[in-house]
């Protein structure tokens, strides 16, 4: 899922910046963001509980994944480097 009504997931191209396996946002009261990979200011693609939303634009801009897709993608990255990882984000 990507953001809803209200905010914005930026599109473009990027190189993961950090990665977390267990991160907490300190912008929204603590919200877990399991396997997290940052590459654009504040903006992540990260694993969510919420996974009935999936699908449907439900965050504050970031990507939002099943946890299992989420750890998936960490790992992979993580297995590959950030450097050979790009982040690309459409419309």
């Amino acid at each position: 899922s990507t953001a809803r009504k209200g905010y914005i997931t930026p599109t473009g191209t990027w190189k993961p910046t950090r990665m977390h396996k267990r991160y907490f946002s300190k912008k929204y009261n603590n919200s877990p963001m399991p396997y997290s990979i940052f590459y654009y200011k504040g903006y992540a693609i990260h694993g969510t509980s919420a996974v009935s939303n999936l699908g449907n634009s439900a965050s504050h801009g970031c990507v939002r994944l099943h946890p299992d897709n989420a750890k998936l993608l960490f790992d992979l990255v993580k297995q590959y480097g950030p450097a050979k990882t790009n982040i690309r984000v459409r419309a």
